[in-house]
C-alpha cells in the first residue's frame, strides 16, 4: 500500500491505495471525482486529462503513488465561482461537444495548451496539439474553433488586465 497525499482543486486530500492504482482511478474511486473520464485504458484517446503541476497529462499513464505531493486540477475544478471557464463556455457556444464522453480531458487539454502558448494559437497548431485527444463523435471543426475563441478571449482579458 502507498500513502497519497495531493492537493485536487485546491483542497488537500489523502488516502491509502495499493501500489498500482493509477491516478485517474484514484480520481473517480476514492474522491468521486468522475468528470475524468476512462476510454480505453491504453493513453490513447485523452479522456482521462488532468493538470498535473499545471502541465495537462493523461490520468491513466500516471500511478497515484506517482502524484503525491502534486496539486492536480480536474474538470470539476476549472470553473470558478460558478462561473464556466472560458473554455467551457466557448465549447458551449460554438458546440463544441457532442455525446460529450471526451469534452472533460478535451477541455483540460486545450487550457493547457492556451496557457502554454499564451493564447496565440491556429488552427494548424490546435489540430496538431489535440492529437492526443479522440473524439468518436465529430469532425474537429467545431472543437477547434471553441479553443479558438477561448484562445482570443483569453488573450484579450489578459491585455486587459495588464493595462
Amino acid at each position: 500500500m502507498a500513502k497519497v497525499e495531493l492537493t485536487v482543486n485546491g483542497r488537500r486530500v489523502s488516502g491509502d491505495v495499493e501500489d498500482r492504482t493509477l491516478l485517474v482511478q484514484f480520481l473517480r474511486e476514492n474522491l468521486n471525482l468522475t468528470g475524468t473520464h476512462v476510454g480505453c485504458d491504453t493513453s490513447q484517446c485523452g479522456a482521462c486529462v488532468v493538470h498535473i503541476d499545471g502541465k495537462a497529462v493523461k490520468s491513466c499513464t500516471m500511478l497515484a503513488a506517482q502524484a503525491s505531493g502534486s496539486e492536480i486540477k480536474t474538470i470539476e475544478g476549472l470553473a470558478a465561482g460558478g462561473a464556466l471557464h472560458p473554455v467551457q463556455e466557448a465549447f458551449k457556444a460554438h458546440h463544441g461537444l457532442q455525446c460529450g464522453f471526451c469534452t472533460p480531458g478535451m477541455i483540460m487539454a486545450a487550457t493547457a495548451m492556451i496557457e502554454e502558448h499564451g493564447g496565440q494559437l491556429d488552427e494548424a497548431t490546435v489540430r496538431a496539439e489535440l492529437e492526443g485527444n479522440i473524439c468518436r463523435c465529430t469532425g474537429y471543426h467545431n472543437i477547434v474553433k471553441a479553443i479558438l475563441a477561448a484562445a482570443e478571449q483569453m488573450n484579450g482579458a489578459a491585455k486587459v488586465a495588464a493595462e
